[in-house]
């Protein structure tokens, strides 16, 4: 006999983020299967990622036919003066609303794969096979020029395609032909390469695995932290190179991607060929304990990792407090929010498409740019450009905690903030399916259109000037298992999802 009515709440579902690693059968209903165009939000709530805001106005006439802005960086001079350098279709730009071509004179780079970093008031570019250039404004004009033709540089830099600006001068590594050297510049002067305290490290003999090549540079509490592939070594009194030392070595996980690398202030994050991985580090321990932050994603990610031949491009942003790795050959970000990890110390991840992002930099006020197919806009606002996009979120299947009954649905109350003339479609469907009943609303509007048998009625009111939609919707059919879904058409508002009520009946054992 059918038991009465019940009601089932969902709270802050997909709170957990995605969890596409582990059986979604009996799992815990704060996952989700399908988190796209998602982000966590401060208070908790799955919700909308922001969108895209125009920067410059002249891409399209200087970029061409090519990729677009494939590095963008902030360079902040001595007097607190801000320039944006940015690099595509094989030229150095500076500007923003209007991109200049910054281009030495004389000098054409082959690629725009650019890393940037700052040292005594100039500005460094480095790229493999390239001879860096290096850029200031103290001409009272902000330039660009190679090492070559700067008057007071002196010997041979490497062609390195990684650089750090830390401890008081730069650090240069993986350079064709010889990826286990690592190269520094004089005390305090980026453009001496030969003389003073420059000089080299060969880790050749002390990789724990044997053998491996240097991928990326990192500094942190004091330490110069060098990335292989399959291994890291982390050297102590880098503030004097001459007599550093080898302090730990951790084997088996290393990096795979350049600027995947990203300095938390507290933390290192950065992509392994297993996951993306946190370099945790506490005082009473003597090594360095790596935690793996991308476990509930872990397959999915590294499937399209594998397939990657683009540069893979990362962003830390504290403001947003999210870590997000962009794989431009799939279109998809994989978005991690950097609060409080869970219980099984990874963090809750959600993926992004249709931005399309080619390059990222945080400035000093906590906006992000991102260089994009049209040059430099900024993760601002709830659209993309001027185009609506899709945020879709599914559960995994819920069984509710009654895995052996049968379920009736009969209706949903959702809690939804934000979503003022915000086209909805709520899915749901039965025992692993993937044919989903579905009803389509519009918050804000009262305009209902049907897809099925369900009826639909909403009330919306403004609270604290934050619009709350509580729709509710009639739902039928059975079966054992139930997966729900939303799709919403982000359109100039913010969307997110405070929580699911569900009124059903438990019927007869199965």
């Amino acid at each position: 006999m059918a038991q009465q009515l019940q009601n089932i709440t969902v709270a802050a579902p997909g709170f957990f983020g995605l969890n596409t690693q582990d059986s979604p059968i009996g799992g815990n209903p704060s996952f989700a299967s399908i988190a796209d165009n998602c982000v966590i939000d401060k208070l908790g709530r799955i919700g909308a990622r922001q969108g895209y805001e125009e920067v410059s106005t002249n891409g399209s006439s200087v970029l061409g036919t090519s990729r677009g802005i494939e590095t963008v960086y902030e360079f902040i001079d001595s007097s607190g003066d801000k320039y944006i350098v940015s690099a595509g279709n094989n030229k150095l730009f500076t500007g923003t609303t209007t991109l200049v071509d910054a281009t030495p004179t004389g000098y054409t780079p082959t690629a725009n794969n650019w890393k940037a970093v700052t040292l005594n008031n100039h500005a460094y570019l480095f790229q493999r096979d390239h001879e860096y250039v290096l850029g200031t404004d103290e001409g009272g004009s902000f330039v660009l020029e190679e090492h070559s033709a700067h008057s007071q540089a002196t010997g041979t830099p490497p062609e390195a395609n990684e650089v750090l600006a830390a401890y008081g001068r730069l650090w240069a590594a993986d350079v064709t032909g010889n990826k286990h050297t690592v190269y520094f510049s004089d005390l305090l002067n980026g453009h001496h390469w030969t003389g003073g305290t420059s000089g080299s490290l060969d880790v050749t003999t002390v990789w724990p695995t044997g053998f491996d090549e240097i991928t990326a540079l990192a500094a942190h509490n004091g330490f110069l932290i060098i990335f292989g592939k399959k291994s890291i070594l982390v050297y102590s009194g880098a503030t004097s190179p001459a007599s550093m030392t080898l302090t730990d070595t951790i084997e088996g996980v290393g990096c795979i991607a350049r600027d995947s690398v990203q300095h938390t202030g507290t933390d290192i994050i950065f992509l392994s060929d297993t996951g993306v991985r946190s370099f945790g580090r506490t005082i009473q321990e003597k090594s360095m304990p790596v935690r793996d932050i991308s476990k509930n994603v872990r397959t999915d990610l590294m499937s399209l990792v594998s397939l990657e031949t683009k540069p893979i491009k990362s962003v830390y942003s504290s403001d947003n407090a999210f870590y997000a790795v962009t794989l431009p050959d799939s279109n998809t970000v994989y978005c991690f929010d950097m609060r409080t990890p869970l219980e099984d110390g990874s963090q809750r991840a959600t993926t992004w498409s249709g931005l399309k992002p080619l390059s990222f930099a945080v400035l000093e006020g906590g906006s992000i740019y991102i260089g994009k197919d049209s040059g430099i806009v900024e993760y601002s606002g709830f659209l993309d450009g001027t185009e609506k996009y899709e945020m879709r979120y599914f559960s995994n299947p819920l069984d509710f905690g009654n895995a052996a009954n049968l379920k009736f649905l009969k209706k949903f109350n959702l809690t939804i903030i934000g979503g003022q003339s915000t086209p909805t479609t709520l899915n749901w469907g039965y025992d692993y399916t993937q044919s989903y009943t579905k009803q389509a609303f519009i918050f804000g509007t009262g305009t209902l259109a049907e897809y099925g048998i369900a009826e639909y009625n909403t009330t919306g009111e403004y609270t604290s000037s934050i619009l709350i939609n509580t729709p509710k919707v009639n739902t039928s059919g059975s079966g054992e298992v139930v997966t729900i879904g939303l799709e919403a058409e982000i359109n100039d508002a913010q969307f997110s999802i405070q929580k699911i009520d569900i009124h059903a009946l438990l019927g007869r054992l199965i």
